[in-house]
């Protein structure tokens, strides 16, 4: 049994990235009805941005952290706890002003920690959350996609490949904003293409969500 960790960020529960996210994990059960799913919704309970209280507090002795700091550091311990258990990590992401949803860069900032999710050695960075499956739901307005506004797939392959999970792959819907021809075809396309990453095998029975 594989433990799917789903990451939602969409502002709105309805956006479209949350949309094509929640048809693969559709999709993912229906093939696999045996694994276990855990979501987290980003849009309902933002994350907060790193301050100098993490910061300090994730490298302050445990015995040393003042509440605050010890708040911030269990809250990130969780969610890497999260991650490390994943099997497969599933990421819902609208494009935001040519960029990632700031509440998903603020979950990267706190899975991101020094000798726990990567190391640097004297041969440079080695990342420590390895053998995993990714794969990117990524939902435009526009059509960016091997331009140079697509700031965010060299992002996100360089930061999760930067802590060890470099099996990402990406499922584009764009040109959602482009009228209802475009929107159709872009929706397709993209629910094709899932069908073609997870398969389209239904069965009568359903893994059970969890939510956080």
């Amino acid at each position: 049994m594989a433990t799917l960790l789903q990451i939602k960020t969409s502002i709105s529960e309805n956006g479209n990235a949350n949309r094509f996210a929640d048809a693969f994990i559709t999709q993912w059960r229906a093939r696999h009805p045996e694994d276990r799913i855990v979501t987290r919704n980003l849009g309902r309970k933002p994350i907060p941005h790193l301050d100098e209280t993490a910061i300090t507090g994730f490298f302050a002795p445990a015995e040393r952290r003042t509440p605050e700091q010890r708040a911030a550091a269990e809250l990130s311990d969780e969610l890497i706890a999260e991650l490390q258990a994943a099997d497969v990590l599933v990421l819902g992401v609208p494009m935001y002003n040519f960029g990632i949803p700031s509440t998903l860069k603020a979950w990267i900032d706190h899975v991101a920690r020094a000798e726990i999710t990567f190391k640097y050695t004297e041969n440079g960075p080695v990342g420590l959350v390895q053998d995993k499956r990714v794969f990117v739901l990524a939902a435009r307005g526009g059509v960016h996609r091997g331009t140079p506004q697509d700031t965010q797939t060299a992002y996100l392959r360089n930061v999760l490949g930067f802590l060890g999970m470099t099996d990402v792959n990406f499922v584009y819907a764009e040109g959602l904003a482009l009228g209802e021809t475009a929107k159709g075809q872009a929706e397709t396309d993209a629910l094709g293409q899932i069908a073609r990453l997870v398969g389209s095998r239904a069965v009568t029975t359903a893994a059970k969500p969890i939510d956080v």
